[in-house]
């Protein structure tokens, strides 16, 4: 795949002693992303506002491409908001719950996607985690906490530290057929693999840029159907939310239909600047291939993993049940030891999951997953001082 290998090698400027296998956390922007953000500060710092509408204009067209990823109906359904927090949050206490609803996510999220749900316990919210490796699939633990009561499903789409890929199609179709809201912590797979908010019929999806999308921190996209986006009541109000934006002397005002209603304020717009930039990088190179490697990527981790006498993995090499994070344990050294073993030697990866979580990108060379995994191979218990 030459064209593939042009673009990574022409985009991404890592330090050549670094080896970084840890996009599951923060990703390093390509070189579109960095001159998107310097080009942004030089016609601030000469012109001020000068560009605003070109500006604006970027901001239509980051919308645009998100609304493609996601294939949503329209890029009216996608809001901009700080982070996947932020999103989840807008959904949570927008909802008008009752004493005695309850919401299921499951016992792997990450805490974004329990601590907004366990707050609602004051408003007589039930939360159900579903145990992911009890005897029945993922999904089935799920649905097997779900009664009349149920409201929501929060999932993510791979978990952050066992690396599990969720069937969302399978869990939306459940919900559509029962009345329940579907949200997605889409953020571990959102740039790394295919999604189509349409099919798994999801009512709202959210994701940071800052991790496979390849963008900054503080700028997520946050999805949600238009039957779905009726149900939130708005909590945070301001001149950017409102139908006639820009209109500042008009003194009636209504909700944006669009789901720019759920961006009160001024927006930010160098993140917008910097993630416009990091989606044409994936649209240029297309998520179907994008998809192919990083799969590829991890399934040469797998096989490796599994052939090691004293590694295990944790991450499910079962068909369709792994995205781009593989998260594996020694059994004859402590895994934190190992872990500062690998950062010592400028393998940049993660301790999650009860073990190492290694999250190479489409991009990532093989070799430098050859060195990490020397580096894992050569270490030995007898080498600890």
């Amino acid at each position: 795949m030459p064209a593939l290998s042009e673009l990574s090698k022409k985009e991404f400027k890592l330090k050549s002693d670094l080896i970084y296998l840890n996009h599951a956390a923060v990703s390093p922007w390509p070189a579109r992303t960095a001159e998107a953000v310097k080009k942004f500060a030089d016609e601030n710092m000469t012109g001020g506002s000068l560009r605003y509408p070109e500006w604006l204009k970027v901001e239509s067209a980051l919308r645009h491409q998100a609304g493609e990823l996601l294939n949503a109906p329209s890029s009216e359904d996608i809001a901009l908001l700080k982070n996947t927090s932020e999103a989840l949050s807008v959904v949570a206490y927008g909802l008008d719950w009752k004493a005695g609803d309850n919401i299921i996510t499951s016992n792997q999220e990450f805490p974004s996607n329990r601590i907004v749900w366990e707050s609602l316990a004051s408003q007589g919210v039930e939360f159900r985690e579903a145990d992911l490796t009890s005897d029945q699939t993922p999904e089935e633990a799920l649905f097997l906490l779900a009664d009349e009561n149920t409201r929501l499903i929060s999932i993510s789409s791979v978990q952050f530290g066992t690396g599990l890929r969720m069937d969302l199609e399978k869990i939306g179709n459940f919900c559509k057929s029962r009345d329940i809201l579907f949200c997605v912590d889409a953020i571990q797979s959102i740039g790394a693999l295919q999604i189509d908010v349409q099919e798994i019929e999801a009512d709202f999806v959210m994701a940071d840029g800052h991790k496979w999308m390849l963008g900054p921190e503080g700028l997520a996209i946050f999805y949600s159907s238009p039957e779905s986006r009726e149900r939130l009541k708005i909590t945070q109000y301001g001149w950017h939310m409102v139908e006639a934006m820009g209109d500042y002397d008009r003194k009636e005002w209504a909700l944006a239909r669009s789901a720019r209603r759920f961006e009160c304020g001024s927006p930010n717009m160098i993140g917008i600047h910097a993630l416009n930039a990091s989606l044409s990088l994936l649209n240029e190179a297309g998520m179907e291939n994008v998809e192919r490697e990083v799969l590829k990527k991890s399934e040469y981790l797998f096989g490796q993993i599994r052939s090691h006498p004293d590694l295990e993995l944790i991450t499910s090499d079962d068909d369709n049940r792994y995205g781009g994070i593989v998260t594996f344990r020694s059994t004859v050294v402590d895994n934190e030891v190992l872990f500062q073993h690998l950062t010592d030697n400028h393998v940049f990866c993660a301790l999650r999951g009860g073990g190492l979580r290694l999250s190479p990108h489409f991009y990532t060379p093989v070799e430098h997953l050859n060195v990490a995994l020397r580096l894992i191979n050569k270490f030995r218990p007898d080498s600890i001082s």
